[in-house]
Formats: C-alpha cells, sequence, structure tokens
C-alpha cells in the first residue's frame, strides 16, 4: 500500500526553497520622532543619512543581523551558493590559525587556543572523488593539511555518530511505548533531527505544530560539541578550545550558532567554526596545492584521556542510508525491542520518486511498523501536509533537507569534467557502501563515555547533554516590499 494518497500532493514545489523576503526574524529599529517629511540620502561611503525638512541631516544607525537572525528559508543556506558567515568562514578559520602561531612562535603558547578539528565522513568521500584519492587516504592527508595550518587534533565524528543513533533509538522506544496516563503523548511520527535545514525550516513554517514530533536527539556535530567542550576541555589542560567540524552543508553552520548551544559554563559556542568541502577545496587552490602534496597523518582520541593515542584514519560506515543511516538502525532495534524480531536486511520500497522511501515490518497480515526516508524539500511539504491532516501512517521518518540526503550535501564538491550530479552522487554512495560498517552497541570507547562522562545511559546528564529543545520562530505578518 503507497504511503500517499491521491487526494493532496503537492507539485509544484523546488527542492530547494528561494531566498525570501522574510529572510530574518523581525529585527528591532528604534525611530525617531519628526514632525516633517524626510529623505534617504547615501553617502559616497555607503552611509545612509536621513535628510529632515529643514535640511537637518542625522546618521543612520546600521541594522545588524547575526547567522541567529536567519530563518533558514534555504535559499542561500541549502543551496550550493556560497555564504560568507564572518565567525564561520574560511577566513576566520586561517585568522584563529594565524592569531596562535603568532602567540607560539612570542613564547606565549599558555595564550595559544587548542585548535581541535572534527571531520565527518560526507565531506571526506567529497574530496576523495575530487583528488581521486581512497577514502582512508583522504582522511589522513586531510589530517595532515589541517596539521599544517595549525590545528592541534584532528578527530574522526564516528563516535558522535554512535551515540546520536543509540539516543535515537532509545528515543523512538519511549515514544511508542508512551501513553497519556504516563503524562507524555505518542508523539509519532518521530521526525528526525539531524538535518538543521530541516529543523530550521520546521520552527520557521510550522511552529508549535510540526516541533513535538522532531526527535531531541543532537545532531552528531553538536553532539561532538558537547564532548570536545564539556568533556574533552575538562580533562585536558585549562586551555581554551577552538573547536572546528567539517561538514557537507552549509545549515550546519547555522545549526553551530543556535543559542541552545552556547556552553554558558564556558562562555563559548560548542562548535567555534564549521568548514565544508566546498571551502576545503577553495583553500587548498588558495595555497596553490591538492591534497596529494599534503603529509599523511592520524587522527587523535582525546575523549580516551591517552592524550597521545593517536591512529591511521580508518573510516567506517553505517547501515542504511549515507545521511546516518538513522531509519535502517531505529528500525532494526525497534523491532527487536517491542517485537522480538531480527531484521537483518530491509528493503526499502520507492513511492512517487527515489527520494521517497518506505520499509514496511509486517507479521500475520498486521503492519508493525511503517518507517520512511523523505530527502528535498518536496517531500517534506508533502509530508508535512499528510501530517497536519492526520494521515500520516508512519512512525518514524529520516528526513533530510537535500535531495539524496547528506551525501548530495549543498557544499558538497560540486560536479566536474563531464560527469552529472546523479553520477556522482551514485559514486558517493557506492564509496560509502564500501566502508567496513560500524556498529554503536559494540563501541567500547561509547560505552565507556556513557559510564564516565554521563553517569549511566539513563542518567539526567544524558538528556542534558545529548538532547535539544526547539522553538516556533516569529515571523512578520506582511513582507517588507521596497522598491527603489
Amino acid at each position: 500500500m503507497s504511503g500517499f494518497s491521491g487526494v493532496l500532493q503537492l507539485t509544484d514545489l523546488d527542492d530547494f526553497i528561494t531566498p525570501s523576503q522574510e529572510c530574518i526574524k523581525p529585527v528591532k529599529i528604534e525611530k525617531t520622532a519628526t514632525n516633517t517629511g524626510a529623505k534617504i540620502s547615501i553617502a559616497e561611503d555607503g552611509a545612509y543619512y536621513q535628510v529632515e525638512g529643514e535640511g537637518k541631516i542625522q546618521k543612520l544607525q546600521k541594522v545588524e543581523i547575526t547567522l541567529s537572525d536567519c530563518l533558514a528559508c534555504s535559499g542561500c543556506i541549502t543551496s550550493a551558493e556560497s555564504v560568507l558567515v564572518t565567525q564561520q568562514s574560511q577566513e576566520e578559520l586561517l585568522r584563529v590559525f594565524t592569531a596562535n602561531k603568532v602567540l607560539h612562535n612570542s613564547g606565549q603558547s599558555a595564550d595559544a587556543k587548542l585548535i581541535i578539528v572534527s571531520v565527518s565522513i560526507q565531506p571526506i568521500l567529497s574530496l576523495a572523488v575530487k583528488f581521486s584519492l581512497s577514502p582512508n587516504e583522504c582522511a589522513s592527508r586531510l589530517i595532515g593539511y589541517f596539521k599544517q595550518l595549525g590545528a592541534d587534533m584532528v578527530v574522526d565524528m564516528t563516535i558522535a555518530d554512535n551515540f546520536a543513533l543509540l539516543e535515537s533509538q532509545k528515543e523512538f522506544i519511549k515514544r511508542y511505548r508512551a501513553t497519556e496516563s504516563d503524562g507524555v503523548k505518542n508523539m509519532l511520527p518521530m521526525l528526525a533531527s539531524s538535518c538543521p535545514g530541516w529543523v530550521c525550516y520546521a520552527e520557521k513554517t510550522h511552529g508549535s505544530f510540526i516541533l513535538p514530533y522532531i526527535s531531541t536527539t543532537k545532531s552528531p556535530q553538536q553532539i561532538m560539541g558537547s564532548l570536545i567542550k564539556d568533556w574533552v576541555s575538562k580533562n585536558l589542560s585549562g586551555r581554551s578550545i577552538y573547536h572546528v567540524t567539517v561538514m557537507p552543508c552549509y545549515d550546519k553552520k547555522l545549526e553551530a550558532a543556535r543559542e541552545d548551544f552556547f556552553n554558558q559554563e564556558i562562555q563559548s559556542r560548542d562548535v567555534d567554526c564549521v568548514i565544508t568541502a566546498i571551502e576545503l577545496e577553495q583553500m587548498l587552490q588558495n595555497d596553490g596545492i591538492t591534497l596529494q602534496d599534503v603529509p599523511p597523518s592520524t587522527f587523535s582520541e582525546p575523549w580516551t584521556l591517552k592524550q597521545d593515542l593517536e591512529t591511521k584514519p580508518i573510516l567506517k560506515r553505517h547501515i542504511g542510508s549515507g545521511s546516518g543511516g538513522y531509519a535502517d538502525h531505529i528500525f532494526q532495534y525497534a523491532a527487536k525491542e517491542l517485537f522480538g524480531l531480527e531484521c537483518d536486511k530491509l528493503e526499502y520500497k520507492n513511492l512517487r520518486n527515489p527520494d521517497f522511501r518506505e520499509v514496511i515490518l509486517e507479521k500475520d497480515g498486521k503492519i508493525l511498523l511503517r518507517f520512511a526516508i523523505a530527502n528535498g524539500f518536496r517531500n517534506i511539504q508533502n509530508l508535512v501536509q499528510k501530517l497536519k491532516r492526520g494521515k500520516s501512517q508512519y512512525h518514524y521518518v529520516e528526513v533530510m533537507a537535500c535531495p539524496s540526503g547528506c551525501l548530495n550535501g549543498g557544499a558538497q564538491i560540486r560536479p566536474q569534467g563531464g560527469i552529472t550530479l546523479k553520477e556522482l552522487t551514485h559514486n558517493l554512495e557506492s564509496l560509502y557502501n564500501s566502508l567496513p560498517v560500524e556498529i554503536p552497541e559494540n563501541n567500547n570507547c561509547v560505552k565507556e563515555l556513557y559510564e564516565v562522562w554521563l553517569t549511566g545511559q539513563d542518567s539526567d546528564k544524558v538528556t542534558a547533554i545529548l538532547h535539544t529543545s526547539y522553538h516556533a520562530v516569529e515571523k512578520l505578518n506582511t513582507a517588507l516590499n521596497i522598491k527603489w
């Protein structure tokens, strides 16, 4: 049975929403009362002046916005166009590296930041294809490049992926079993929360209705931020940590800037700077080198409390999609936990397009679980309309803003040399599926961190550190339409 009926389908939609005149939340502007008409004059230096009727001139204050003001309409964030954000740019990253080198060279190393770079799998694969390297060799040379720039440590984000999957599994079971008598609503379908483009779109467009359905589990990027800034910082020397993540999409910059992810104890963001595959390509081009020119190096594992522990990159994947495999992991876990059934291999069925797929667990003619993967805004908006009309049949949906998911993230390196985007995405998927599989439940380091860092798998600290909340964003009632 199809997951969509023919009653209502939104078809005239783009996967990337165009820029909106309501692209930021309302900015308060203090106005000065005047009894006469006034005109705006623009000086040669670009400054704006208010010229009143009697000839009085007053310089106008500039309205400034930050990344946290953005409403994520996705016209400038999810698309492949470059986005210059002051605190999230390659220029800022290079400035920090340079400032650190100056301190080290002047004998003030104690004042220098400890720079830790966390690298996710998708941009590694994107760069591997670009420079014709194997995934592991690409990772080792990327580590070497960051260390040449001045990074103290480069770490693999697989451990954060593991935490995100394990917490998502447990959260789904709690939601499935919840009843009104528990004082907790059975808010299903549970919707994935690892894609900030989707989360911000939901906060802006659908507000309080859709937000309770979104998983409270933090994304791997922000779990990594908590691990570095909360655990690692307390177990290393007293130096301030500057944490950089390497991610496949620009939306991750937006996520890092959320006030929810500001560490009040140390007055610092969990992730200080996000750099993407496209930006790394540009940085290498500016340096006049390729990754093949960079000597290889090794990953650090500072969370093990063995600061000198370094390992040669052995990249791993998770079962399921290249976006993290949330649907597959939660489906298999739920089938066993709820119904005692083993599901070693899942068979998805494409619905109206390959970017909307569903998988069903059925026994004795009864559907026990119905999961889906919805990629791209066309499918997301149809899913949301179903949910609003009470017609959704799903228990869980893995939602990603980009068509084909994170391997085709908006900041992955674009097709070159006559290859199409579809062919490039297929190559990335094949490369991802060639990696050995990581099983989160079997990772001893994760088990240890649950105990020594989070004081148990079901502790209050787990909820405080590995989970978050969402907020409906205030919108303007009427878009400002300026005509010059």
